[in-house]
């Protein structure tokens, strides 16, 4: 016991106090919002695993296969709910802040701390921290590059040089904008070497390497057997290998028309000025770069800059890969601090605090209360809150009679995800586009795109509770028709809305 009161005194807390305040934020009310398109998305391919027995890699997806078998693994032992779709997400973005702070030594522990407590309270960091898409996992593996490039610099040991190979190689496994970071990372280091003969800075020595080519060897047969084990479809998808090279060509001509999600090259800056008060301070720090004695820094200002010219270019822009794009200069925020006078530096530290605070209630105010308000930049073809209205009283119902998981739907519509995910055990639902319909339209449940009611109403025999059902922003509005025989006792007292034609004697 004492040997724990001991330890106790005597340990650092300040940084499992940061990742605790990152983790209660990511964590609390995880399931409040519905899921997001993509989510739907991401759960409906792990559904397809589950039925085929291997992810099919698909290059025009611009998105690598790992994600989906990390959902894969997270489902099969937690379920299909919400919780078991977000939570792998959730956790690599509580570790990316404890990843942050492993690069105390190439920036120092005030760069890092501050750093990982501005990552910690981001409201882009937390709202695309309790998202299942692939972003995070790109953030987390680009962390790794860039420590192992620094590692390797600095020290010279293979434990960076796993780092670098584990960092480089979960990019590809994630992500075909992995082109994007290794392209900056590298020409970073010209510039930063350009930079070094302007104005001299500290710790550009490269020290001796200790690993061994065997070490180079087997970290490059290790990331080569996990790129073919995830790109062939665990060996029985050998055609998903050549989407490695062939996924450019569609990300290429995807990227620069832009397809629907173009933005102008402010884009990025405009999002940070809204919400990213401590990015718009990285940004005027890396105007400042050169006053910076430390290369490690300057390299992180480059690079991030680097990064954020580079996805500016790019015309297909959408909002979460600002998290992707800006890791790099939240320590740049940290080392600001850093070019104030000693004597002043308490001033700094409170603005700074101040800054974080601002944060903090942003994210709060997002993520909390606003995480479905489309008006919300970062709120980005969310599922609206009212898919409600068919879930609740429909898992309601399955929940007390799983007899029930057998109920009839016919979800007449464009589009109609998340849905074919949340609704993925009941195993009657039909998903009808363009002109295809039902043999039979009378169902347990009906959603019916705008466009097509004339056509079914006529059609139906039933008695129907109804109302106006919106999925997502962007598309046709909807009619939800919930059989008066199956949701009576959920809608005790109401009168069916609408009673069709009876049937012909």
């Amino acid at each position: 016991m004492q040997a724990l009161r001991t330890r106790a005194a005597t340990m650092e807390w300040t940084p499992w106090m940061i990742i605790g305040l990152g983790a209660l934020l990511r964590l609390l009310l995880l399931a409040m919002k519905p899921p997001h398109f993509d989510e739907g998305i991401n759960g409906w391919f792990v559904d397809q695993m589950v039925k085929n027995g291997f992810y099919k890699y698909d290059p025009t997806n611009y998105h690598g296969p790992l994600h989906f078998y990390i959902l894969f693994i997270s489902q099969t032992l937690f379920g299909r709910n919400l919780w078991a779709l977000r939570i792998p997400v959730v956790l690599a973005s509580i570790f990316c802040i404890h990843l942050t702070m492993r690069f105390e030594p190439f920036v120092g522990k005030t760069a890092s701390r501050w750093a990982a407590l501005a990552m910690a309270v981001s409201p882009a960091f937390v709202f695309y921290g309790r998202y299942s898409i692939h972003e995070i996992w790109l953030v987390m593996f680009s962390m790794f590059f860039i420590l192992g490039l620094l590692g390797l610099w600095k020290f010279g040991t293979a434990k960076y040089l796993w780092c670098v190979g584990m960092g480089f190689f979960g990019m590809v496994l994630t992500k075909e904008t992995y082109i994007i970071h290794v392209g900056c990372a590298l020409i970073a280091f010209a510039v930063a070497w350009v930079s070094h003969l302007i104005t001299r800075a500290e710790n550009t020595t490269r020290a001796k390497q200790t690993w061994t080519y065997a070490d180079l060897a087997l970290v490059i047969a290790v990331g080569l057997a996990a790129i073919v084990f995830f790109y062939s479809g665990t060996f029985f998808n050998w055609a998903g290998l050549k989407g490695l090279y062939s996924t450019f060509s569609a990300w290429f001509e995807t990227g620069h028309k832009g397809n629907g999600h173009e933005k102008p090259w402010h884009y990025w800056l405009e999002l940070i000025g809204i919400y990213e008060q401590p990015l718009a301070i990285a940004l005027i720090a890396c105007a400042l770069c050169q006053f910076f004695r430390d290369i490690s820094i300057r390299y992180l200002a480059i690079y991030g800059v680097g990064t954020l010219m580079g996805y500016s270019i790019v015309s297909y822009k959408t909002p979460w890969c600002i998290i992707s794009i800006t890791w790099p200069l939240l320590f740049l925020f940290g080392a600001a601090l850093l070019l104030i006078p000693e004597r002043s530096r308490r001033i700094g530290y409170a603005v700074a605090g101040g800054v974080l605070a601002l944060s903090l209630l942003l994210s709060l105010r997002l993520n909390f209360f606003r995480a479905t308000t489309d008006t919300e930049k970062y709120v980005y073809v969310q599922t609206y809150n009212d898919i409600y209205k068919l879930t609740e009283p429909l898992l309601e119902l399955a929940r007390k009679d799983p007899t029930k998981y057998q109920l009839v739907g016919h979800m007449i519509r464009e589009s109609a995800y998340p849905l074919p995910w949340i609704l993925g055990d009941f195993t009657r639902v039909g998903y009808y586009e363009k002109a295809n319909m039902p043999s039979k339209l009378d169902a347990d449940f009906l959603v019916v795109q705008d466009d097509k009611i004339a056509t079914v109403e006529p059609k139906l025999q039933g008695s129907y509770y109804t109302m106006p059902f919106t999925i997502r922003p962007y598309q046709d509005t909807s009619k939800l028709y919930l059989s008066a025989n199956v949701f009576k006792d959920y809608f005790r007292g109401r009168v069916p809305d609408f009673v069709g034609r009876a049937p012909k004697p």
